[in-house]
């Protein structure tokens, strides 16, 4: 679409992420602005009933993207040259920018999840995140080198600028628990926003903190073999060594004790073994390949 629009728009740049936007500055605070970020164009009137509604569930979304993706409300009332040109028969409508062109849009009113997959998949689009990932990755690796406290702060200052980043919390939970502060690594897992709870970072920092709190209590490792020697089917002795053996490190040797006692009892105490293999799969990368091969004989077992 060719655009026609006016560019003597005189309105001073500023850092908002969502503007009220007239004829004489489409052309700067839209097509403009869309070669740095896309930039969603709401045709709205004061008079349109779902206007109402649908303007401030789309700002939601644009706000919690932290400006990778923009805004701009036009009052179809008080500019018709632009519906015009764009060719707008109804309201609410809505269109989105990137690289000076329309690249999508919907007419009416929709959902609250419809719009933020339209909202998303312009983020997407756009590609850039303003260096958090670049800073998610700096983090990750203080983890690596031991430097817990450094990594803390990067992954609190990075959840300041993008709080719904499952990476930056389940960092940050993790962080906590690389500084042995099970406590702070607790409290953060209960702020994690509602929409990102379920997702693979935060299972993950869920399942080390489990983890890490099951080690607190672990049993001598000689003791506990020593029970699992005199009596195998002793199935909470097996569960405490296959905790124990986690806690120092062992994590192939606690994968076997378990994967056995699911052979033995996968009944026993509402699945046990099963949610403790589970918790310990999730611990870890999903590329990793003690979970793959642990993932894979437990199905095995499962469907036998």
């Amino acid at each position: 679409m060719t655009m026609l629009f006016d560019g003597a728009g005189n309105a001073p740049q500023t850092d908002d992420f969502i503007k009220d936007v007239s004829e004489a500055d489409f052309m700067k605070e839209v097509v403009e602005a869309s070669m740095e970020v896309p930039v969603i164009v709401d045709f709205w009137a004061p008079w349109c009933g779902p206007c109402k509604t649908l303007g401030p569930m789309l700002e939601t979304e644009v706000s919690r993207h932290k400006g990778r993706v923009r805004m701009a409300k036009v009052n179809a009332d008080e500019n018709q040259a632009i519906l015009g040109q764009m060719q707008i028969q109804s309201l609410p409508t809505v269109y989105a920018f990137f690289k000076g062109q329309p690249v999508d849009g919907f007419q009416g009113a929709v959902p609250q999840s419809q719009i933020k997959q339209f909202v998303d998949k312009l983020v997407e689009m756009g590609g850039d995140d303003g260096g958090l990932g670049d800073a998610i990755a700096a983090a990750e690796q203080m983890i690596a080198d031991n430097e817990a406290a450094d990594a803390i702060e990067t992954f609190t200052a990075i959840i300041g600028e993008m709080p719904d980043s499952p990476e930056a919390w389940g960092g940050l939970i993790r962080a906590h628990l690389a500084a042995n502060d099970h406590a702070a690594a607790a409290a953060t897992l209960t702020q994690v926003p509602a929409p990102i709870a379920g997702s693979a970072p935060i299972e993950a920092a869920r399942a080390q903190l489990q983890l890490a709190q099951q080690a607190e209590s672990a049993g001598p490792l000689d003791d506990l073999q020593a029970r699992v020697d005199a009596d195998p089917d002793d199935q909470q002795a097996r569960l405490e060594l296959a905790q124990a053996l986690h806690a120092d490190g062992q994590v192939e040797q606690a994968i076997e004790i378990l994967l056995d006692s699911f052979r033995r009892d996968r009944d026993w105490n509402d699945g046990a073994a099963k949610a403790q293999l589970i918790t310990v799969f999730d611990s870890l990368k999903a590329n990793d390949p003690i979970a793959q091969k642990g993932r894979r004989r437990l199905s095995s077992m499962i469907f036998a």
